[in-house]
């Protein structure tokens, strides 16, 4: 049967039910589609910026946190056997790795320390195996565990996996994020605050009093970094060179300072906050510490762009990685410029579509960027790329500024290319040492 459609066209009643019924089941997919972008996709800023001791988050946070859990698991052992693999033991005697792990277990059992550098388990290149023994020498327990970069942990286990925390963010593509703050006419700051509980606050305050502490223990610390390869410290040289500067060099000169002082407080063992990760520790504090003391920008403006700063670092941990095992340098000196280059663009007022520009400069310029520390020491090239990155940063900000923020190649794209790119890589070039500098230039190499 048909009838009268109107413009005197006859049609029939699927037609009908076509003109009637599809545009309602798209409407009530596309209500499906936002209740699954409802659910939570990313973790806390808590998770990402973490207050400790270097030289390694990877290699010396991560472990020793997985030794004290052990050990509150096992305190009635007699001894303990700790196999490191892949990175983890490729690096982990300039990390201090093992002594990290023994400055927990040692203190109840003797313990013995297992390298097998060669052997990379799947889930990550930085896998462990903790085993306790009875007087008998009889296995009472065994856990296998990774260190997976910034200091944070996983059993590769997925959905079962102890260390799933509670997911906090709606979105984790800034893409979206961004559509958000247009939309509202919110920053990206605005939208942490949203989705955090308020205790986020006190603690980047209490992230952001930490970095400056570092900063200026660096700069007033002179004699040499701990290691063979006996590097003297830079940060108070520079310093005071720079503060014998015009104004126009002694901004780069300041900015050096500041990354390096954080950065060898970092090679010495001294606290500082992961950001994303050890390595790469000195890069956000050294563009915040300059801004806040050269531009006047209150604590304030400056937790508002750590804020933004700890979301572009969370995109990266999401949805690629942070690891120097796991995608090279990229993915630490590389997201902590995308972060700084981020947090510095909003401190001058950038907009949504800006900060994202600058984000999305300082990672893609650093892509493919590879780890490969001399000794496995966080110390060459690790320092001086920490201020490379800071003043690459305070560019990113400014030709993002001299732009109305369009441009071609998303954030998130980069990521994506990030991943891939640190997949391409050879483990040989990924925090092993056993390629790039770290095999070119000899064990007593110093500069």
């Amino acid at each position: 049967m048909a009838k009268t459609c109107g413009y005197g066209k006859q049609c029939s009643y699927l037609d009908i039910a076509l003109k009637t019924w599809l545009p309602l089941a798209f409407i009530v997919f596309l209500s499906y589609l936002r209740t699954i972008n409802t659910q939570k996709t990313m973790k806390s800023l808590k998770e990402l910026y973490k207050i400790g001791k270097g030289p390694s988050s990877s290699h010396t946070m991560g472990p020793q946190k997985a030794a004290k859990m052990f050990l509150e698991r096992h305190g009635d052992a007699a001894a303990f056997e700790v196999t490191l693999y892949g990175s983890l033991a490729a690096t982990g005697k300039g990390h201090m790795t093992d002594v990290a792990i023994e400055e927990v277990l040692s203190a109840k059992a003797p313990v013995t320390i297992c390298w097998q550098p060669d052997v990379f388990l799947p889930y990550h290149p930085n896998g462990m195996k903790f085993v306790a023994f009875d007087g008998s020498h009889g296995i009472t327990g065994e856990w296998t565990v990774y260190s997976t970069g910034g200091g944070a942990l996983s059993e590769g286990k997925g959905a079962g996996d102890i260390f799933n925390t509670k997911e906090v963010y709606d979105m984790n593509s800034l893409t979206e994020i961004m559509r958000w703050c247009e939309e509202t006419g919110r920053s990206y700051w605005e939208y942490v605050d949203m989705c955090e509980d308020a205790s986020i606050w006190d603690y980047l305050l209490e992230v952001w009093k930490t970095m400056q502490k570092a900063v200026e223990r660096g700069i007033n610390h002179e004699g040499r970094l701990p290691g063979p390869l006996n590097l003297a410290r830079k940060a108070p040289t520079y310093y005071v060179k720079a503060s014998g500067y015009k104004q126009s060099l002694q901004t780069r000169g300041l900015v050096y300072a500041y990354a390096l002082a954080v950065s060898e407080e970092n090679a010495s063992g001294g606290t500082i906050v992961t950001a994303p990760t050890c390595g790469a520790c000195g890069v956000l504090p050294a563009v915040l510490y300059h801004l806040s003391r050269g531009h006047q920008f209150n604590d304030t403006r400056i937790l508002h762009a750590i804020a933004t700063a700890g979301l572009i670092g969370n995109i990266v941990k999401q949805n690629a990685s942070i690891s120097g095992a796991d995608v090279g340098c990229q993915g630490e000196v590389g997201v902590a410029c995308a972060m700084a280059s981020a947090a510095a663009c909003q401190l001058f007022g950038g907009s949504p579509s800006q900060i994202e520009y600058a984000a999305e400069m300082g990672l893609e310029h650093h892509l493919g960027m590879t780890c490969d520390p001399i000794c496995g020491l966080v110390q060459i090239p690790c320092i001086e790329r920490n201020a490379f990155a800071a003043t690459r940063a305070l560019d990113a900000n400014l030709y993002s500024a001299f732009s109305d923020g369009t441009h071609r190649v998303p954030f998130d794209k980069v990521v994506n290319v990030m991943k891939q790119t640190g997949h391409d890589i050879p483990s040989l070039y990924k925090e092993t040492s056993t390629g790039g500098l770290a095999k070119i230039l000899a064990p007593n190499a110093a500069r």
